[in-house]
């Protein structure tokens, strides 16, 4: 058959259920497909980003469908070339959102036969992606289409120009909030705390009021988008606070939280835990309530709930940490954490900024300023990967101008593809940040990993001397390498992407978190 009419069967099928981006790795295999694809584009119906490499692209669709709420599909020729969607399609399971993986594969007589770049496409993605058509899917994860083509491929006159696109629905999840209601509003003297993870942008307005009028001690994430507006009820510094005093319940808001105390919660079966979150998982292993739900409907359904006030005695402890973390910035400012404060002062300025996991996402959370408010700030917390992060930053701000990225050194190697794309993409002030501490350092901050050997230890933290430059040169990006706080001053946002190298004082460092540790102790 020949291979045009699938790909303009395929086309017709996610305009209709309202897919209207395409991010194209191409290949023989999809020609046909980026055939047609290029029509519905001339037609202004969709619109296409290129990439070379799929791991990239497929972290690219997931930025765009963190801006925009709706569908993103990739697409990629047969074979090896559909399994590099793995992580993304991920991702995107864990972090509920619409990716759409259309696979290029060759007939399912050249399955298990060895020939070509004929590999068994067919649920690759096993129960990471609803594997079926588009009628079934709800929208609140990804979905794979695996289209089979020949070789021939003669294309037809459509031209889609009349063909007009349908609407993206995700279907709504029913709301039995009477159990949740009850959990909040019992005990509260024992003591509750409310952690907020990542939300959504239409989601902070109903969290705040809500956060605010309960009055309940709070740790709030950058990824949240009210870190610096709930600051007045913000626990610093609260993994060590709430190890030393954990309260009866926790109330997790938005995404999984970062922090160490969460994952301190598995061997806490005393306190009690509910979530509210988009996926519907709780995010332990251990016993605990979820309600799944976007939490603009799900707060307000919730009705008057009786303020918290007994439980503000966490934060009489909190504050005195915080004047000792600020007295430590000002004794090590060229340490990490230091150069970190001097970053988010830039860094909020501008249209949003993306935080590559983890060590980033933590040392904002701890360390950034709270003065100004940022725009957005968003991060890829489904998985936790390294992942990606650098394509996801450029797909969700591909619009947006001054937008920007905080990764650690090995997640920006690890993504040294990504940049591909700047040139589609508005890169007026776009500023990747790349925190060059020589090595995954994060692996130096986990008690458990300390006590391994030297030799043990360079494999977990992989320490290299790689010169980020050479990066920026690549594509055309401006450089600046960043060792002292008034460095800084030399930066100065332009039309042309900068890569900001910034590379702590080692010696700094140490002293600042053995500093922590006695705080701790």
């Amino acid at each position: 058959m020949n291979a045009w009419i699938p790909a303009i069967e395929v086309v017709n099928r996610c305009l209709l259920a309202g897919v209207c981006e395409f991010v194209v790795c191409a290949g023989a295999r999809n020609a046909a497909l980026i055939e047609a694809l290029a029509r519905a584009e001339t037609a202004e119906l969709i619109r296409i980003w290129r990439h070379f490499e799929e791991r990239s692209a497929g972290f690219f669709a997931l930025g765009r469908t963190l801006e925009t709420g709706r569908p993103c599909a990739v697409v990629t020729t047969s074979g090896t070339a559909a399994a590099e969607l793995l992580p993304a399609v991920i991702e995107a399971h864990y972090q509920a959102r619409p990716l759409v993986a259309i696979t290029a594969d060759r007939p399912a007589a050249f399955r298990g036969t060895g020939a070509p770049q004929a590999i068994e496409q067919q649920g690759i993605f096993g129960c990471y992606a609803w594997a079926g058509d588009f009628p079934g899917w709800e929208g609140s994860g990804p979905i794979h289409l695996n289209v089979e083509f020949e070789e021939a491929f003669e294309p037809g006159d459509e031209d889609f120009s009349r063909t007009s696109a349908g609407t993206f629905t995700p279907a709504k999840d029913r709301l039995d909030l009477a159990a949740l209601a009850r959990w909040l509003r019992a005990d509260l003297f024992q003591g509750i705390v409310v952690m907020v993870g990542g939300l959504e942008a239409e989601e902070r307005e109903d969290v705040f009021h809500f956060c605010r009028d309960f009055g309940a001690p709070v740790v709030a994430e950058a990824t949240s988008g009210l870190r610096e507006a709930l600051r007045a009820l913000a626990i610093h510094d609260a993994d060590g606070v709430l190890k030393a005093r954990p309260p009866a319940k926790i109330l997790r808001l938005g995404d999984v939280p970062s922090g160490r105390f969460w994952r301190d919660l598995e061997d806490l079966p005393q306190v009690s835990v509910w979530s509210i979150c988009r996926n519907g998982l709780p995010g332990l292993a251990r016993q605990s309530q979820v309600t799944r739900g976007p939490l603009d409907r799900v707060i307000p359904a919730l009705g008057d709930i009786e303020p918290a006030d007994d439980a503000l005695d966490l934060l009489v402890g909190a504050s005195g940490r915080a004047a000792r973390t600020e007295e430590l910035l000002e004794c090590y400012p060229d340490s990490e954490p230091a150069l970190v404060r001097a970053l988010s002062h830039y860094a909020c300025i501008g249209g949003g900024v993306f935080l590559g996991n983890s060590l980033p996402i933590r040392e904002w959370n701890l360390f950034a300023q709270w003065t100004r408010p940022v725009p957005t700030v968003r991060a890829n917390r489904g998985a936790n990967g390294i992942d990606g992060q650098i394509s996801t930053w450029l797909g969700w701000s591909a619009d947006v101008s001054e937008t920007w990225a905080v990764a650690g050194d090995l997640t920006a190697l690890y993504d040294l593809a990504a940049p591909f794309v700047l040139g589609q993409v508005n890169s007026e002030g776009r500023v990747l940040a790349v925190i060059n501490n020589g090595g995954g350092r994060i692996f130096e901050r986990l008690p458990r990993l300390r006590s391994m050997s030297p030799r043990a230890a360079e494999c977990m933290t992989n320490p290299h001397a790689a010169d980020l430059a050479g990066m920026a040169m690549l594509w055309g990006m401006e450089h600046l390498r960043i060792r002292r706080a008034d460095d800084f001053d030399r930066f100065v946002p332009g039309a042309k992407p900068v890569l900001l190298e910034i590379v702590p004082d080692p010696d700094q460092t140490a002293r600042f978190w053995a500093e922590c540790d006695r705080i701790d102790r």
